[in-house]
């Protein structure tokens, strides 16, 4: 058991979830958005590695395809979204270590002002909302979102604010400047158009351990008719649930415990990870990048296909089945979102030459 695993099952075991909320003022200056085509003619990948990026099988994107195609290249903001009971942010912070080694960039993962790697759930939905908002406008590619236990009640809450379920209209927030800005519409990067911040989406998007006594929490009061509904402003999202779990009661026979359902075009998975997994320590993952025998099996791994872990470490068993999914969606929609935006450059230049 790692030094990091052993100091955050001492302190989250005394720890009592926390009640107060963060709130954040609105009164914004106004800032002008990005000119219109301005992201897609910022990329700055040669003709070659374009054709390579465009050629890839999002489905099937090896661990050579990400050393030698997409390291080097931009890939959408993520935002982890960590647990509300202190100090379990750190394990949070494991995982973006995790993506890190995989290869995920740095900067994508960090938060662009204080250099954090995690949101907490006690922030404001309309923050996160109008910084999902800034991350496309400025970066081109759609954002990510992985929450954990409270995080991935927070991730839902999200969605359905993009999908306009707490309000017709939301502010963009400039995290570098950090303040709201006057304006609910942002300009598309690869069209050009100007749009609401209400209806856009997310690539991907995952919680895990999301329910039990976290939903006695006011901030997460709702019909458990509609909890795990998932509305169209995520492409994928995938809902984990840990057998046997008595923090998110996640166990056979509990009425409350629903899968996630897909109200439109999402497409929505469920996956259960095994007994042994702990629900404050799934994303204590960081050790996984470094170890030759856990990174050939996360490449190996494919959803839905089962394969044993017996002859992987003891501790690469308690986490390496929810590692390998999130991997696997994660690099997926980099390839999905770097390939859209090379083709909206194209596109752009296309539309500049002068006919004939």
């Amino acid at each position: 058991m790692s030094r990091l695993r052993q100091t955050l099952l001492v302190l989250v075991a005394g720890a009592t979830l926390l009640l107060a909320g963060v709130t954040r003022a609105a009164d914004p200056p106004g800032t002008a958005p990005p000119a219109p085509r301005a992201v897609v003619e910022a990329l700055r990948l040669d003709a070659e590695r374009e054709d390579r990026i465009l050629a890839l099988d999002p489905d099937r994107i090896t661990e050579k395809d990400v050393r030698e195609t997409l390291a080097g290249t931009p890939a959408p903001r993520m935002f982890l979204l960590h647990g509300g009971v202190f100090p379990v942010h750190l394990i949070m912070w494991s995982f973006a270590h995790f993506l890190n080694g995989m290869g995920y960039p740095e900067e994508a993962l960090r938060d662009p002002a204080t250099t954090e790697w995690s949101y907490t759930p006690y922030d404001t939905t309309d923050r996160l909302v109008g910084m999902i908002a800034w991350a496309y406008e400025h970066e081109g590619m759609r954002p990510m979102m992985v929450g954990h236990s409270q995080g991935g009640l927070f991730a839902l809450k999200i969605l359905k604010r993009l999908a306009g379920q707490m309000g017709d209209s939301a502010q963009v927030y400039d995290p570098l400047k950090r303040e709201y800005l006057a304006r609910t519409t942002i300009t598309d990067p690869l069209t050009g158009k100007e749009r609401p911040v209400i209806g856009l989406s997310v690539s991907y998007a995952s919680a895990v351990g999301a329910g039990g006594y976290a939903l006695l929490l006011p901030a997460w009061w709702e019909s458990l008719d509609t909890l795990r509904k998932v509305p169209d402003t995520v492409s994928e999202f995938t809902g984990f649930f840990v057998d046997g779990d008595l923090i998110a009661l996640s166990f056979s026979g509990n009425p409350l415990d629903k899968p996630y359902e897909a109200t439109g075009t999402a497409q929505v998975r469920n996956v259960r990870l095994p007994v042994n997994y702990n629900h404050i320590t799934v994303p204590d993952t960081e050790d996984l990048a470094a170890d030759p025998a856990a990174r050939a099996w996360i490449y190996a791994y494919e959803p839905g296909v089962g394969r044993d872990t017996a002859e992987l470490s003891f501790s690469a068993q308690n986490h390496i089945i929810w590692a390998a999914e999130q991997w696997y969606s994660i690099r997926k929609h980099w390839c999905i979102e770097l390939q859209r935006l090379i083709r909206a450059k194209r596109a752009a230049v296309a539309l500049a030459r002068p006919a004939g």
